[in-house]
């Protein structure tokens, strides 16, 4: 009777909430730890995470390859090869736009740069040019007295450049063995998880069909936004307005942060060619389309690949910047769909599979089931055939002599 004088004082709402406390507890345990690991092991995570990406976006075409025929190693190589040629190419033609236009922006900028000073010296501040020496004298102190901590900023540039150039051949080489045999090292996972592997199966399935439609969306976003600030700087006449198109492409993969960066330079490399006028229209433009991408195609395009509702969308990514800063803004969305897909085949057991039609089964020795004795001591016939003529008496069959005295027994009656 103790044991149940403590449940019995605790009402049964409280002691379960109680009991899910706990639970939400080590969970939140075991995922802390997990971070910590994680965070530990940067060096092979952040790859390993970036090649799952790649992985996503890449395997329709490794797909497509071996359901035509081609062997996994070669449709792996294909694919691979295709990749490296796009970004090769993007690259090239960046480079050759830059290399080209280059000349051509230090020009400009040097013409604004004096019509600034002309309009500080005639324009309603009227600056003496002493001041506007000076005002330049001291930027050029305070960069030469800065010198050393750029300096070493630059070796540990290098250092990270370094290790940016080792994590990419890691890369490379987790997206090729993914592509090319992603099946079976999902078997042999599985294959740790005993009795409730179909369970993990679909659980992973969905997952990955969920970050594929999430990886396919972003692209899609940062496509839309990257051609939309090319066309509005190309109609500005902006100089390298391809690079900076490219450039603002891939900034959108890292949010906030990345838009930031990218809008800057593409601001200043309007001001220095085109003027304070046309770099307040750009930068105008650019908040805009920002808002819009955040708000309706982020939403919009990803939400509805991952059939999430977009302020679901809005939330995550909030919720995600304020407890991860940047990066938990760029893992937020993939995360939450992936758990959200997730977690129902996980709970869920399979559906059982509909009976096969009633039919009579035959024991393990192969022969046919006794007929079962029927009332009085006899014995029913089971379905099937009757017996063969001509068969000889069996259990069912009068005797012979029965047969006889019956028919002296007409033989009397008939007399």
């Amino acid at each position: 009777m103790l044991p149940d004088r403590p449940t019995k004082l605790v009402p049964p709402v409280l002691a379960r909430m109680a009991a899910w406390c706990v639970c939400l507890i080590l969970v939140g345990v075991v995922v802390y730890v997990f971070a910590l690991i994680i965070a530990r092991l940067t060096f092979v995570a952040l790859p390993v995470a970036i090649a799952l990406l790649l992985t996503a976006l890449l395997f329709p075409l490794t797909n497509s390859l071996r359901q035509a025929g081609m062997r996994p190693i070669y449709a792996t190589w294909i694919t691979m090869l295709v990749a490296l040629t796009v970004l090769v190419g993007t690259g090239w033609l960046v480079g050759a736009r830059a290399t080209e236009e280059f000349p051509g922006l230090v020009s400009q900028v040097q013409a604004t740069a004096r019509e600034v000073q002309d309009w500080l010296i005639t324009g309603p501040l009227h600056l003496q040019q002493a001041q506007i020496t000076g005002y330049v004298d001291e930027f050029a102190k305070m960069i030469d007295t800065q010198r050393q901590a750029i300096a070493g900023t630059v070796l540990s540039a290098g250092a990270v450049a370094v290790e940016v150039l080792a994590s990419i051949v890691l890369l490379l080489f987790v997206t090729f063995f993914l592509l090319k045999d992603g099946d079976r090292i999902w078997a042999w996972i599985l294959k740790g998880f005993g009795g409730v592997a179909p369970r993990v199966d679909r659980a992973g399935r969905a997952a990955w069909t969920t970050l594929s439609h999430y990886v396919q969306g972003t692209v899609a976003v940062a496509a839309v936004h990257g051609l939309i600030m090319g066309i509005v700087l190309a109609g500005m006449g902006v100089p390298l307005w391809a690079p900076l198109a490219v450039l603002i492409f891939l900034a959108s993969f890292i949010p906030i942060v990345g838009i930031f960066f990218a809008g800057t330079v593409a601001t200043l490399v309007t001001l220095g060619s085109q003027g304070p006028v046309l770099a307040l229209v750009f930068l105008g433009i650019l908040v805009v389309e920002q808002q819009l991408e955040n708000h309706v195609l982020q939403p919009l395009i990803v939400g509805r690949a991952l059939n999430f509702h977009p302020l679901a969308i809005i939330l995550v990514l909030s919720i995600g910047g304020i407890l991860a800063g940047i990066a938990g803004a760029a893992v937020a969305v993939p995360v939450a769909a992936v758990i959200y897909r997730a977690l129902p085949e996980l709970r869920h057991a399979q559906p059982a599979l509909p009976s096969p039609p009633h039919h009579e089964e035959l024991p393990h020795d192969g022969k046919p089931p006794r007929p079962k004795p029927g009332p009085q001591g006899r014995t029913e016939a089971g379905p099937g055939p009757g017996p063969e003529p001509g068969a000889g008496a069996g259990e069912d069959a009068p005797p012979a002599e029965d047969g006889a005295r019956a028919e002296d027994r007409r033989g009397v009656d008939n007399e």
